[in-house]
């Protein structure tokens, strides 16, 4: 497993730098970083981290998709394939959010506690906090940062508690990068709507 744990590692740090840079490749290292993550997490029993990896990879397709389609959009008005392409988030889409997530982590917190999930609260809220991050991510909306730093902190003390080093210095990455992306994609993004 340590070799699954280490590749994520290398493939996220190369991952990090592409979403702070807001590129499409971004999307193809982290369907190589998922899918690591899948065998990393199911060793561990941590059931619910398995299974949002394999989400990674299903909204990799579709934030492929979406950042293409952004990025035609950018260049059709003159911005340039370059820039940073923003959506607002709308209150709806927060309020569903909200709801979403509050629901989510406890109906999968009672679910993971009858299958013996070793930390079954704190799997339960990172996974529905990275769930809903990684959409708004797919839809380029810039406060999925916000969402990152929390879930990648519970994320980093959750790998460190289950014996897991290569993972918590991922997810410590993950949550340091989140605060300087959260930064520039703010300084420079251009909203497309």
């Amino acid at each position: 497993m340590k070799i699954f744990e280490i590749f994520s590692l290398v493939t996220g740090i190369i991952y990090l730098v592409l979403e702070i840079r807001q590129r499409n490749f971004m999307w193809v290292v982290g369907i190589l970083t998922a899918a690591a993550s899948v065998a990393v997490f199911a060793g561990q029993g941590l059931y619910a981290s398995m299974v949002l990896n394999i989400y990674y990879v299903a909204v990799s397709v579709k934030g492929l998709y979406d950042w293409r389609h952004d990025g035609a959009a950018m260049d059709a008005a003159g911005e340039g394939k370059e820039s940073l392409h923003l959506r607002r988030l709308s209150a709806g889409g927060l309020s569903v959010s909200v709801v979403a997530t509050v629901a989510g982590t406890a109906a999968l917190y009672f679910i993971l506690r009858k299958i013996g999930d070793p930390s079954s609260l704190l799997d339960a809220a990172v996974t529905v906090l990275s769930a809903v991050a990684t959409w708004w991510l797919s839809r380029s909306i810039s406060q999925q940062w916000l969402l990152w730093i929390v879930a990648d902190s519970l994320s980093a003390w959750l790998c460190l508690s289950q014996g897991m080093p290569w993972m918590a210095v991922l997810y410590t990455a993950y949550a340091l990068s989140a605060v300087y992306g959260f930064y520039h994609w703010n300084k420079n993004g251009k909203y497309i709507e």
